[in-house]
């Protein structure tokens, strides 16, 4: 889905507007991309669940309604609480995810969000924001978060649409062959029983062709990361708890890929049987991969045209297992955020791979501009200081890590936000994707998810402890 309006693209902020004409932009900006999704989008569409562990479309929505509710309208301004009987159902700790597909009309949740939100703006004329732009950039962020749950479920949902309508082929293919089987049946059965018996034809005999010549080999670039100290975090007004506080991280050399994995180096791990290989599986990967007959990625594509778009709907197992078979690794969350923000000329952070500039659609593929993947290479203005490629937008991209607090973690605005997933069971992913929005998106943001989630839209690069020159050799 390519999105196209008339948004300001997330330049960076106009000095002649204030904080709050600047906040009320951004909301109004970040509410259009959200609704755009909704375009055309029937009741079934609206209130289906795509997969066990994602709520319907039609939740998200209602829930961005309900939190900016509770928090600004309630928590700051002291109101009642709005639309009561929907307090239930929104809210995101009472209902079951399956029990989330039973909404009111698509009308009546629109006219739900533009209830809530003029209040909030009549609330922010009065509002005291030297106190609260915090909470006020945090819930820009919460929308935009869910935004893009709302993208991976409708990714979903075409994917269901396109199984069904291959399995109905199939299924017209296997009657049709079943009546040509008949066919030849009742053929064979009315020949003479002193027919000879069936020879070989001169085509069966003929040795098959030779196979095609092989392809190049794939070479991939790694860049090397000098030893040294890096400030790894953010402490800006607009960072999530889990990307606090700053803190000074000394890490020895490292090499990492320029380019986000794709499809095309990714194929050759898929031809040289990678799916079938236990060598290149952790032993949780292995189990995984076996109990689930997985054979490719999520989203795969054998479109020629994707070959240089990155690989995603992979799991961290099977990101793990790819940089086992080239003879690297997955990058720390350290490695990855010091190869995308560190400047190592001003020795300074960056909040972003090319400085401090908001995201425009020169930087990175992000806000469903393209609606879909673009080629690694696409985006030069984007590249860091060190020269790596489409590190912000077009995919997520997993880390080695485990998801935990930082040193002196303090949790905001509430415990559940961040610190309730500090369980050494989610692993961090970095970057973006093509769907995020803008405030979303920054070289310290963090993302989670269990490695065996291969729903969102999530690839890799990899690293190495020295530089690897992976030449793959596709298998005849």
């Amino acid at each position: 889905m390519t999105l196209i309006s008339n948004l300001s693209q997330s330049k960076s902020p106009d000095t002649h507007l204030s904080l709050k004409q600047q906040l009320q932009q951004w909301m109004q900006e970040c509410r259009a991309s959200t609704l755009q999704l909704f375009d055309g989008m029937d009741y079934d569409t609206f209130c289906q669940q795509a997969h066990a562990d994602f709520s319907p479309v039609g939740w998200h929505l209602g829930h961005i309604a309900y939190t900016e509710s509770l928090w600004l309208l309630e928590h700051l301004a002291g109101q009642p609480p709005q639309f009561p009987e929907y307090r239930r159902l929104f809210a995101a700790d009472t209902l079951p995810k399956t029990d989330r597909r039973y909404l009111p009309p698509i009308a009546e949740v629109r006219q739900y969000l533009n209830t809530i939100r003029t209040q909030v703006f009549t609330y922010l004329e009065t509002a005291p924001l030297d106190q609260q732009e915090r909470l006020w950039r945090w819930l820009l962020q919460h929308e935009s978060q869910h935004g893009e749950t709302i993208a991976i479920v409708l990714a979903l949902l075409e994917r269901d649409k396109g199984d069904q309508a291959d399995r109905r082929d199939e299924r017209d293919e296997g009657d049709r062959k079943d009546e040509g089987d008949r066919t030849k049946k009742v053929a064979k059965q009315s020949a003479s029983p002193s027919s000879s018996p069936t020879q070989p034809s001169l085509s069966s005999l003929t040795p098959p062709p030779s196979p095609s010549p092989p392809t190049p080999p794939l070479l991939t670039e790694m860049i090397c990361i000098p030893a040294g100290k890096f400030q790894q975090g953010n402490d800006a007004i607009e960072a999530l708890d889990n990307e606090r506080p700053v803190q000074w991280i000394d890490l020895p050399t490292y090499w990492i890929d320029k380019y986000p994995v794709t499809c095309d180096q990714y194929r050759q791990f898929i031809q040289a049987g990678g799916y079938q290989d236990q060598r290149w599986w952790s032993a949780e990967g292995w189990q995984w991969v076996q109990a689930h007959l997985i054979t490719q990625p999520l989203y795969w594509s054998d479109d020629p045209r994707h070959d240089r778009h990155p690989v995603y709907g992979v799991s961290w197992y099977e990101a793990e297992a790819y940089a086992n078979f080239v003879g690297k690794r997955l990058p720390t969350e350290a490695e990855w955020e010091k190869a995308a923000s560190w400047n190592p000329i001003s020795q300074q952070r960056m909040t972003y791979p090319w400085g401090e500039n908001l995201p425009t659609h020169q930087h990175c593929n992000h806000n469903h501009f393209m609606g879909q993947t673009t080629p690694v290479d696409a985006y030069p203005q984007g590249q860091s200081a060190y020269g790596c490629y489409d590190l912000l937008g077009d995919v997520w991209e997993w880390t080695a890590s485990w998801f935990t607090g930082y040193a002196n973690f303090e949790p905001y605005p509430y415990r559940g936000y961040s610190q309730a997933y500090f369980d050494d069971q989610h692993r961090v992913l970095r970057g973006g994707s093509w769907a995020t929005q803008p405030w979303a998106l920054r070289s310290a943001f963090r993302n989670w998810y269990y490695p065996q989630v291969r729903e969102v839209f999530a690839g890799f690069r990899c690293a190495a402890d020295r530089e690897v020159i992976a030449v793959i050799q596709p298998q005849p």
